[in-house]
């Protein structure tokens, strides 16, 4: 599932940096990252903390760049860089002490162009990781919102290998009618970065008017919103998730749709159907999920379960530099 990501970074370098430097499984991906060639880490820490951390581990970080808030030495141009930024919403006085914190620190190495991207989480929570993106790195021209989805992917019982994209799952609590007309366009763009062609199903309890209720009027009308805004996109709802994805009951739940059947990339209608339907694909239907992968910003930012383990930092490292 890497293997194009993986190329696209050893052709054009990449630098990432972690937020939490000292933490071990930090530093067994960065380890690992090194030396299998894939990326350049900067690992944010006390340099004698992570030096320690590292050879405790037994983990290789030579000649991986270290960089401390409380002595880097560029810190008043950060400082007054983030000024500029927060517009009168933040004295002095505050961004410094922001940017004493690894997580904004890191945002503003990014923000600076003195990374490409981020990776962060491993001790934060989704909001401390999320938040100086927002006001710093900020969203792409044309969006209003960052959103998540997740790539599932499994090898079936024929070795064929099955991969779907899945949002919202971790961001929007109930994202309105243009939020999720964002959230379908920037999933199918996740979805084209890891191989999938996009075939996008905007999901409800209702196919195209077997129900009713405001919930299946706003996928109806957040479908006809996005065909108008990605004209290319093949994508169709409202659709239940069977007739999303079972060809026999497309034919008879809504035959003639250029998706039902086939769909691949998953568009649920509030935070609830999403976190519950992708576990349920990780736990019932054996799938291995990679995310959240955070969406609709000007700079790739990630954010790591605080349960993570090495591996999974190591793949998201990927991920995360690889749609730059």
């Amino acid at each position: 599932m890497l293997e194009n990501l993986i190329a696209t970074l050893k052709a054009n370098p990449r630098k990432i940096v972690f937020t939490e430097g000292p933490d071990p499984r930090i530093l067994e991906a960065a380890s690992r990252l090194k030396n299998d060639g894939i990326l350049e880490s900067i690992l944010v820490g006390n340099a004698d903390e992570v030096k320690a951390a590292a050879a405790a581990g037994g983990f290789d970080i030579e000649g991986l760049e270290i960089l401390d808030p409380a002595t880097y030495p560029e810190m008043d141009a950060m400082v007054a860089k983030m000024v500029e930024l927060r517009k009168g919403k933040m004295s002095e006085e505050d961004c410094r002490k922001a940017l004493s914190k690894g997580n904004y620190f890191g945002t503003m190495l990014v923000k600076l162009g003195k990374a490409d991207a981020l990776l962060g989480g491993a001790t934060y929570s989704t909001a401390d990781t999320v938040r100086p993106a927002l006001q710093l790195i900020k969203t792409k021209p044309g969006n209003k919102i960052v959103s998540s989805c997740f790539i599932l992917t499994r090898v079936g019982a024929d070795g064929i290998e099955e991969n779907y994209a899945m949002g919202d799952c971790a961001i929007n609590i109930t994202p309105g009618e243009n939020d999720l007309v964002e959230i379908a366009v920037e999933t199918a763009n996740t979805a084209k970065a890891f191989g999938i062609d996009p075939k996008v199903a905007m999901l409800s309890y209702s196919t195209m008017g077997s129900g009713k209720g405001d919930s299946v009027d706003m996928m109806r009308n957040a479908t006809a919103k996005a065909k108008a805004a990605a004209p290319g996109l093949a994508i169709d709802g409202e659709l239940q998730f069977d007739a999303a994805f079972s060809p026999v009951v497309a034919q008879t739940k809504c035959k003639g749709s250029p998706v039902a059947g086939q769909a691949n990339t998953f568009i649920f209608p509030d935070i609830n159907a999403g976190n519950i339907g992708y576990k349920i694909a990780q736990r019932l239907g054996g799938f291995e999920a990679f995310g959240p992968i955070l969406q609709g910003l000007n700079a790739p930012i990630n954010d790591l379960s605080r349960g993570c383990n090495a591996e999974e930092v190591y793949k998201m490292a990927i991920i995360t530099a690889g749609l730059k």
